[in-house]
């Protein structure tokens, strides 16, 4: 088990440097792992809905639907954490790469 969660941290740690730099895919796996509770993680739709949101962005139309599957399973003040959780990550990055 222990082995399992590691990888699992390693696989996240790793798609977070790829959304950094701005990789559309990276944030859709992000995605789906919280979305899904894939890799042994806990399922998180307010983490998901923000990955699904960054992709969705970019014009990712997998993440827009799945951004509208979870979001019928969220309560309206946890969109808008997702939300606002999406904003501080683009200010964050943004800032980094300037």
């Amino acid at each position: 088990m222990g082995s399992s969660l590691k990888s699992a941290q390693f696989l996240i740690e790793s798609r977070l440097r790829d959304a950094a730099r701005g990789d559309t895919n990276a944030c859709f796996d992000l995605g789906m792992v919280y979305s899904s509770g894939a890799e042994g993680m806990p399922i998180d739709l307010i983490e998901a809905h923000k990955w699904f949101n960054l992709a969705a962005m970019s014009g990712d139309e997998r993440a827009k639907d799945c951004r509208a599957e979870i979001s019928e399973d969220m309560t309206a003040r946890e969109i808008i954490e997702a939300q606002k959780a999406a904003r501080a990550w683009l200010i964050l990055t943004q800032a980094r790469a300037a």
